[in-house]
């Protein structure tokens, strides 16, 4: 089984919802919200509130050559908002 968490998602918009104890991570497409509030309980040894997810899609994306325009689209992901619990926070930018 591959990483529930794949990496933080360090906003500023993000940062903002870090003083209420809500913090943005990349998760793997497959993972549910039990498995996600057990990874980040295991990981930083605090106590999950809530789980919400979202999943952006992938913008369309194409540009000139010579031979004629080329289309794709980029990678779809699924994003993580985790509340904790009142008395817990997580360092991800590991102030020393």
């Amino acid at each position: 089984m591959s990483s529930v968490l794949i990496r933080p998602l360090l906003t500023e918009k993000n940062t903002k919802l870090q003083e209420q104890r809500q913090y943005v991570f990349e998760v793997s497409g497959d993972s549910n919200k039990i498995e996600i509030a057990r990874e980040i309980e295991k990981r930083f040894t605090v106590k999950v509130k809530s789980v919400r997810t979202v999943v952006v899609k992938g913008k369309l994306i194409g540009t000139m050559t010579k031979r004629g325009r080329f289309e794709g689209r980029r990678a779809e992901r699924k994003k993580a908002i985790v509340t904790l619990m009142e008395g817990y926070t997580i360092d991800l930018l590991g102030a020393a």
